[in-house]
C-alpha cells in the first residue's frame, strides 16, 4: 500500500485507450467494498464513459474540470443524504480507494470537487450534475473520479517534500 502512495499523482491527460472489462470490473468492486459508517451504504456511484456525456459532466464549473477533457471513463460519486448523515465521510472513503485501485491497475486518477462548487452564480455544480444524471431530490455529488491510462508519467513527491512539521506527538 505504501507503495502506492508513494508513486500515486493526480493525473489530468490520458491516452485514448480504452479501460479493459476486466480492470473495470476491479473498480466496480472496489466502491461496492468501501467501507460506510455503520453499514448504511448510502454511497451511489455512477459510471460514465460516454465521451458526450463526459464533455458534458466537464461543463459543471469553471475550474478544475481539465481531467474530463480526455478521460475514458469517470465515476460520479454520489451518496443518498436521507440515509447516513455521514454520506460525505463514507463517499470520501470510496473515491480515495476507487484512486489508489486504479493506481494499482496502472491507471491514472484525478479527484474532481463538486461539492460547494459553484456552476454559475445561481446553480451550483451539484444540481447541474443532479439534472444531467437525472438523480433523485435527495441524491447529493461529493467528487467525480476521472480514471484512464496517463498520458505520461508522474514520479510521486520525494520524501523530502513531505510536510513532517504536520505529525505531532502527544499534544499539538
Amino acid at each position: 500500500m505504501i507503495e502506492l502512495l508513494r508513486n500515486r499523482r493526480s493525473i489530468r491527460n490520458y491516452t485514448n485507450q480504452r479501460i479493459e472489462k476486466e480492470k473495470l470490473e476491479i473498480l466496480k468492486e472496489t466502491v461496492l467494498r468501501s467501507p460506510s459508517s455503520k453499514n448504511r451504504n448510502s454511497w451511489e456511484f455512477i459510471f460514465v464513459d460516454e465521451p458526450d456525456k463526459i464533455q458534458q459532466l466537464k461543463e459543471c464549473k469553471p475550474h478544475g474540470t481539465a481531467s474530463l477533457q480526455a478521460a475514458p471513463l469517470v465515476v460520479v460519486i454520489c451518496a443518498n443524504e436521507s440515509v447516513n448523515d455521514v454520506w460525505i465521510e463514507d463517499c470520501s472513503i470510496a473515491s480515495i480507494l476507487l484512486q489508489l485501485t486504479a493506481q494499482s491497475l496502472d491507471l491514472g486518477s484525478c479527484w474532481v470537487q463538486i461539492r460547494n462548487r459553484m456552476y454559475s452564480e445561481i446553480v451550483t455544480s451539484e444540481k447541474y450534475i443532479q439534472d444531467l444524471l437525472l438523480l433523485p431530490n435527495n441524491y447529493r455529488v461529493l467528487s467525480i473520479i476521472t480514471i484512464g491510462y496517463p498520458g505520461k508519467k508522474r514520479s510521486g513527491k520525494p520524501f523530502d517534500e513531505l510536510q513532517l512539521e504536520k505529525i505531532k506527538h502527544n499534544t499539538f
